[in-house]
């Protein structure tokens, strides 16, 4: 009998340890509002070094790069810090790349309002790394379903017919919108929990031919919230 009480109480102890870590909030201060958005814990990689880098005061001043309307807010790159205006931007990076950390299999998907990892091409990343520190708001509009077909046909073309749109991922697409055609390929490691109004405004601000905004958006601050 105390043997089976002991056990009892082991596997009790077992499962509290067990239960499902708090999801890590990052808060980002912009020139034009705040952005809040939690890092998944179904990638860790891509979550700690976020955390680390916001750690060591990274992204402060830096600018979202690269907005284009309906699809994508990107920032992350350190050289824009003093970037002149009209300057070229998006090739830098620190010295190591992250491991990619797809989670399709966890529902985790490219849907408006995600937060992805930039990277270089599959020519010269031919194992999809990603760029440690830029970054991307997914923006997108709702989709039709003829919208979805074409996207899945995309996919079918870039990953060999491996990477399937299920019906719950063309269902939110079709609902909010975001970039299918992506999926697989790129890592998604966070979604937006509160500004996506400012986000909103962010992704209408008049462009360069480089999608770098004319007036510059910036990071003033990036920290984990308390």
């Amino acid at each position: 009998m105390k043997k089976l009480a002991f056990m009892l109480s082991a596997l009790l102890i077992l499962s509290c340890s067990e239960k499902p870590q708090e999801e890590v909030v990052m808060v980002v201060e912009t020139t034009m509002g705040t952005v809040e958005f939690k890092l998944y814990n179904e990638t860790p990689v891509h979550r700690d070094n976020f955390i680390k880098l916001a750690g060591e005061h990274y992204f402060d001043s830096l600018l979202f790069h690269r907005v284009i309307n309906n699809f994508v807010i990107q920032g992350g790159d350190p050289n824009s810090k003093y970037a002149e205006p009209g300057a070229l931007l998006g090739d830098g990076e620190p010295d190591y790349r992250l491991p990619a950390e797809f989670r399709l299999d966890k529902g985790i998907f490219h849907h408006k309002w995600t937060v992805n990892a930039a990277r270089e091409g599959d020519e010269t990343n031919p194992a999809q790394e990603s760029c440690a520190s830029q970054f991307c708001f997914m923006m997108g509009s709702p989709m039709t379903d003829e919208q979805l077909d074409r996207a899945q046909a995309r996919l079918d073309a870039a990953t060999g017919g491996k990477v399937k749109l299920t019906p719950k991922m063309r269902e939110t697409y079709k609902k909010i919108g975001g970039s299918p055609h992506l999926d697989g390929q790129y890592t998604v490691f966070g979604e937006v929990v509160s500004g996506q109004d400012v986000l909103e405004e962010i992704q209408k601000v008049a462009t360069d031919e480089y999608d770098r905004p004319l007036q510059d958006v910036r990071m003033l601050k990036v920290y984990r919230k308390k």
